[in-house]
């Protein structure tokens, strides 16, 4: 791409001495307009243990979507549908494994089964009035150790690097053995704590989307992998152990579920009909939405006049613990860094943190969350906005990098003693305006620390929201235009947080998944070339000529490298685009911040106040991660 880029700056000609500069004709820059990114995106599914006779491909294929285009979720709490532009075409590719795969398939399983005993979910599907079966004993199976023989042992034409779904069933064959997945050996940095060994609500029937370079369970090459298993379980996540209740949260809305792969009979808990189209719900409404093309939580371009390359997490603590010292004891700087940069891998990440006081005022306001009172009635927003508006408007003692970085992440922590309630164990809030992203708020209370948490987890979790990843548990879906979370209709969507993604709630891994790396690297192409759009229509007339030209280039490259689905090209092609145009002398970069500056000012005067949802990541007592 260096020397096509060369070629254009040395064979374009500014023409007579004196003479106009005509416009250069553009193939990909659109000076003011949107990016047009398109990926046919191959989607390939395989089906082992499940014959067609039980998965009808008509059946499957009849729940799925022929595309799909992300648009910024926030935006949809204030009724804007503002899309990427970028649309995805699938191109799906089913594979029915045969006989001799699934013979060494199930040999490896049942060589990585360890005899364990019954989790406490198996008993109370056991339990049920309605249950086809009992189970007697129990195994545990490593889920990485299952995610790298299926990545890199897929049937013949099975191209793994490319999105992957491995739809399991090892029930009716001889060598069946009931089974739960573990992820253990990542505990908490703060704390210790191992979630995947300790609690019973950890094991799995589903698992993928690790990194070649992940620090504990790296694949060593890129792979897209994601399989799910029905003969598992059943567990807690998707509470599929429960087949006697039609409404498993208790909210008044019947939820849906996939039961183990045994109770699709004629006598069970779903007809054998349904199957084919719940493995396709599985893989509209989970994989492609939630996992392997999703849409941003918030604009990954960040509230800042122009895309930032400098970012600095700016760590602020109130430090209401009564002897203790949170952010030194509970925070773990290093960690933090390594594992953003890994998600924003072409930025300069930096870290700073100083305590703040805990005084009356800002006691005032954070109990004011929990008992929803606001401490500024005149605002007119709810009692959870109360620390959006105190912070801001102390915002100048926490910010201290400005002009040396070019961005700072707020984050907020509120550290209190014992029997002090919290709201959450953390959320990245907006500005109540727009939907723009504002300031990451963390807690952390003795009762907090007790359940296995610190504070380092929950800030990588919170600044991903920030930085614009959505939780692959709730998403939108661009074909029916709905947003969704996993309760009610969409109850089963809870599966796609058994992933290797710190965007999870299941709290075994504290990395981002290769579908997370992925999705951010495409968000960010898009970002940079409307960057290079906006200002390009700020480029003097007749100026800029040759820069056009290559950044026009450049841009082209980044789409046939986002078509080709190298993503990390495509962005940092993009970035270099931007930068191209940015250097052309004349181009109004100011002047584009004022205009965005203006736009967010209107619509802080029109928009309506939301009330919080998917951002707020909660440890209440219903929650899935405050099952034992």
């Amino acid at each position: 791409m260096a020397v096509v880029v060369a070629a254009v700056l040395v064979g374009a000609s500014a023409g007579p001495a004196g003479a106009a500069v005509a416009a250069p004709s553009l193939s990909y820059l659109k000076p003011g307009g949107q990016p047009r990114l398109v990926e046919k995106v191959p989607v390939n599914v395989v089906f082992v243990g499940y014959q067609p006779s039980q998965v009808a491909k008509s059946a499957f294929l009849g729940e799925l979507a022929g595309g799909y285009e992300p648009v910024v979720r926030s935006r949809l709490w204030y009724g804007e549908t503002e899309k990427l532009g970028i649309t995805y075409k699938y191109d799906y590719k089913l594979t029915y494994a045969n006989r001799n795969y699934e013979d060494k398939f199930f040999k490896q399983l049942g060589k990585l089964a360890k005899p364990a005993p019954l989790t406490a979910y198996q008993q109370a599907y056991n339990d049920q009035a309605n249950n086809v079966l009992d189970i007697t004993a129990n195994t545990t199976i490593d889920a990485p150790s299952v995610e790298k023989w299926l990545a890199f042992n897929p049937p013949a034409g099975v191209d793994t690097r490319r999105n992957t779904v491995f739809f399991v069933n090892w029930y009716g064959r001889s060598d069946f053995r009931h089974h739960v997945y573990t992820k253990t050996g990542e505990a908490d940095p703060d704390t210790g704590y191992d979630f995947g060994a300790e609690r019973d609500s950890r094991k799995m029937i589903a698992w993928g989307g690790t990194t070649a370079d992940d620090e504990e369970t790296g694949l060593g090459a890129t792979r897209r992998v994601w399989f799910h298993d029905l003969s598992a379980g059943p567990e807690s996540w998707t509470a599929n152990y429960d087949v006697d209740n039609a409404d498993v949260d208790g909210d008044g809305v019947p939820d849906y579920r996939m039961p183990p792969s045994w109770e699709y009979t004629a006598d069970g808990y779903r007809a054998p009909s349904a199957l084919a189209g719940d493995l396709g719900k599985i893989t509209r409404y989970v994989a492609l939405n939630l996992l392997f093309t999703t849409s941003p939580l918030y604009p990954v371009e960040l509230p800042a006049g122009n895309p930032p390359k400098t970012l600095d997490i700016d760590n602020n603590t109130y430090e209401g613990w009564p002897g203790v010292d949170a952010s030194t004891e509970y925070i773990t700087p290093k960690l933090l860094v390594d594992e953003l940069s890994e998600l924003r891998w072409r930025n300069r990440l930096s870290h700073d943190f100083q305590d703040l006081p805990y005084d009356a005022r800002a006691e005032e306001c954070y109990l004011g969350v929990l008992t929803e009172q606001s401490c500024y009635p005149d605002s007119g927003l709810p009692a959870i906005g109360n620390l959006y508006l105190y912070n801001t408007e102390n915002l100048d003692r926490a910010l201290d990098d400005q002009g040396r970085v070019d961005y700072e992440i707020p984050l907020f922590n509120y550290a209190v003693g014992e029997g002090v309630p919290v709201p959450a164990l953390g959320f990245a809030d907006d500005d109540y305006t727009d939907g723009t992203q504002s300031y990451v708020f963390s807690f952390i209370s003795p009762e907090i620390v007790e359940a296995g948490y610190g504070l380092t987890t929950t800030q990588i979790h919170e600044v991903g929201h920030h930085l614009g990843m959505s939780h692959p548990h709730d998403g939108y879906d661009s074909a029916s235009g709905v947003d969704y979370g996993g309760s009610g209709e969409f109850y089963y969507a809870n599966v796609g947080d058994e992933n290797n993604s710190m965007m999870s709630y299941i709290d075994v891994n504290w990395d981002f998944s290769q579908f997370d790396r992925d999705n951010s690297d495409r968000f960010l192409t898009a970002a940079y070339w409307e960057a290079a759009n906006r200002l390009a229509a700020t480029v003097p007339a007749g100026k800029g000529r040759t820069a056009l030209k290559a950044a026009d280039l450049l841009l082209g490259g980044a789409s046939k490298a986002f078509a080709a689905h190298d993503y990390r090209a495509a962005y940092a092609l993009a970035e270099k685009s931007y930068d191209t145009v940015r250097s052309i002398p004349g181009v109004d970069r100011a002047g584009v911040a004022a205009t965005l500056k203006a736009e967010a000012d209107q619509a802080r005067s029109s928009s309506k106040v939301h009330e919080p949802h998917e951002f707020i990541d909660t440890l209440a007592p219903n929650s899935p991660r405050s099952q034992p």
